[in-house]
């Protein structure tokens, strides 16, 4: 009986212990630290010009609908088979590193050490 009214008081501190953690938040630690730059009015019309666009996050909402190429399908195709090995290799298994490696070093080799000093004697 004396183990199970220890339990009861345990129960009952971890209780009040974990009620009084919880907190309201009021945001009023942030309020402080915030500095807006624009005015109500600024951000409320910004608001309204977003609502009058189109909504991106639906799901009726199709980018394509209203995209034009500047290229044509021709020119397109004939860019990817002239970089077909290009392609081929990055998308292979090892993701284009052997491809890379085997490419000529555009840099420019530098004969000038780290600690050389400017005005050499």
């Amino acid at each position: 009986m004396n183990a199970s009214r220890l339990t009861l008081i345990a129960a009952a501190l971890s209780v009040a212990a974990f009620g009084a953690m919880a907190d309201e938040a009021d945001g009023s630690q942030y309020a402080a630290q915030f500095n807006s730059t624009k005015s109500r009015a600024q951000v409320q019309a910004e608001l309204a010009q977003f609502k009058q666009g189109p909504n991106v996050w639906s799901t009726q909402y199709n980018p394509l609908a209203t995209f034009k190429s500047e290229r044509s399908r021709a020119d397109v195709r004939a860019e990817y088979l002239a970089n077909r090995d290009a392609v081929d290799a990055f998308t292979s298994e090892d993701s284009g590193s052997s491809y890379l490696a085997q490419r000529e070093v555009l840099t420019p080799v530098s004969t000038r050490l780290a600690g050389t000093p400017v005005n050499a004697q």
